[in-house]
């Protein structure tokens, strides 16, 4: 009975990553990541949400069982088994804070028979189902192996037999006093119904309840474990039965079941993060992904953590489209401030990380480049006590990804240069980009210096667009058209009566 992952096919197993990818701050993606986890911490789902994947054979596979858990049956079925799960787990940690052995191994066997219901419930619900995933076929092939196995069985077997001796224990208590005393049930007749019944006559309206309830506090008091060690001397088989039973199953949850249990929440835990988006009007798509094919595009794509904020305050998300094909490797992205080029190149990295991961990613369609990492440089803020000021270590941090970028990372380069003067930025600039496009990787360069847009066949000029009645107000579409700032600087002029024919115009008045 061998079942490996819901997270890898059984030929291709997987290192993780532990901590946060260096680029994560820069995409937003730390934000998207701690939201996605947010009711999952128990998990550890981090490392997996760290790691992107390099083959498409694993791509596929995910993409396979996430799209299978969208279908509501088997979403809410695996949901259902979580919570059963979760409870498992939470009564075997809270037998271990009891101070008496007997309430440890009641809930020990409470936590079996939990385990058995949930297991089994699983296993005929996925039996009447019509699965096509990979993953989902071979667990549930491992499952129905599991329930009929000698192993689960024995389990299922002594949880009901241990219950039902246990629960056939009668015995009457005589308090008297302080003084207890316990003894068998000797089928003594009960009156309390009769007695109900005849003072119930008496009865006008709502009257006070004088029967006394048992506490529902779980530790038992040191009264309680005295009556239970009586109990124990009165019917020592039937407690014999629950200490074999701590014994002999000691680890009753199945390592298969447990990996399950654990990794299928990586997709319910995605999904429940789109579904708002979703319900919002915003469209997912599961892209077709290659690490040879630097052919990528994507249609009505936007970003992801800027759209949960925007939903959330009933605010529009803007979609854009973006392609790269033949030899065009670099989007090089120019226009007005505040228009939206920086989400563009943020939606551009966030869109292959998650595809890299297997997750649907925002738009219509996609296809995409599995990359062996990411880099970014965003500007940072200037500190005094930083000695080399913002231009060199702007250059220094462009020199070390250079230096270790590959021809099949992606780079995200957001406004560099901005410190110094405009010749020395179109030097600079132009240099770094004849870096690149000697690299081959896929770059997005967001900009100011629309020189850089038409440097050769490897780049794409893309334009932050403005209103064409009104060029103060951004449209945060990014379109593929030449760089054109002095077209938008003369918009502006015209707009508050500052070009050269107004301005002399209202001087010679």
């Amino acid at each position: 009975m061998n079942f490996f992952s819901m997270l890898y096919p059984a030929s291709n197993g997987g290192t993780v990553q532990e901590t946060m990818p260096e680029f994560f701050s820069d995409l937003n993606l730390d934000q998207v990541i701690d939201a996605i986890l947010l009711e999952k911490q128990e998990y550890g789902l981090r490392p997996i949400y760290y790691t992107p994947l390099t083959d498409p054979e694993t791509v596929y596979f995910r993409q396979q069982i996430m799209q299978e858990l969208e279908k509501p049956s088997l979403l809410a079925l695996v949901k259902s088994f979580a919570e059963k799960m979760k409870s498992v787990r939470a009564h075997l940690v809270e037998m271990e804070r009891f101070y008496y052995s007997s309430q440890q191994k009641a809930w020990f066997l409470d936590a079996a028979e939990m385990y058995c219901e949930a297991v089994q419930t699983l296993s005929d619900c996925l039996a009447s189902m019509t699965l096509e995933s990979q993953g989902f076929l071979a667990f549930r092939d491992y499952l129905l192996r599991y329930v009929r196995s000698a192993e689960f069985r024995t389990l299922l077997a002594d949880v009901r037999r241990v219950k039902s001796k246990l629960g056939a224990i009668r015995y009457c208590l005589y308090i008297k006093g302080s003084s207890i005393t316990v003894r068998k049930y000797e089928y003594e007749p009960d009156y309390s119904v009769d007695i109900e019944d005849t003072f119930a006559r008496f009865r006008q309206g709502t009257v006070k309840d004088y029967l006394e309830k048992f506490s529902d506090w779980m530790q038992m008091s040191h009264v309680d474990a005295q009556i239970v060690e009586y109990l124990r001397k009165l019917f020592p088989d039937e407690f014999l039965e629950l200490d074999r039973f701590r014994t002999q199953h000691d680890s009753f949850i199945d390592d298969s079941i447990a990996i399950f249990d654990r990794e299928v929440q990586f997709y319910v835990a995605y999904l429940d993060y789109i579904a708002l988006l979703r319900n919002r009007g915003l469209p997912f798509c599961y892209p077709k992904v290659s690490a040879v094919n630097k052919n990528v595009y994507a249609r009505e794509a936007f970003d992801v953590a800027l759209a949960h904020k925007l939903v959330r305050h009933n605010q529009p998300v803007v979609r854009n489209d973006f392609s790269l094909g033949g030899k065009e490797r670099i989007l090089v992205v120019t226009g007005p401030n505040q228009g939206g080029k920086t989400t563009f190149a943020r939606m551009f990295a966030q869109m292959h990380f998650l595809a890299s991961l297997g997750c649907p990613v925002p738009g219509t369609q996609a296809q995409l480049f599995l990359f062996d990492t990411i880099y970014t440089h965003f500007e940072r803020e200037e500190y005094a006590r930083d000695l080399n000021g913002k231009l060199k270590d702007d250059l220094l941090r462009i020199h070390k990804i250079l230096s270790c970028a590959t021809q099949n990372s992606i780079l995200i380069i957001n406004e560099i240069f901005s410190s110094t003067s405009l010749e020395d930025a179109v030097f600079l600039g132009r240099r770094i980009m004849e870096d690149m496009i000697r690299l081959e990787s896929l770059c997005v360069v967001v900009t100011f210096i629309d020189e850089l847009a038409a440097l050769g066949e490897q780049t794409v000029s893309m334009v932050s667009t403005v209103h064409p009645e009104n060029p103060a107000e951004r449209t945060y579409k990014i379109v593929r058209k030449p760089a054109d700032g002095i077209a938008y600087a003369l918009s502006v002029a015209e707009k508050y009566g500052l070009t050269y024919p107004r301005l002399k115009e209202r001087l010679v008045r």
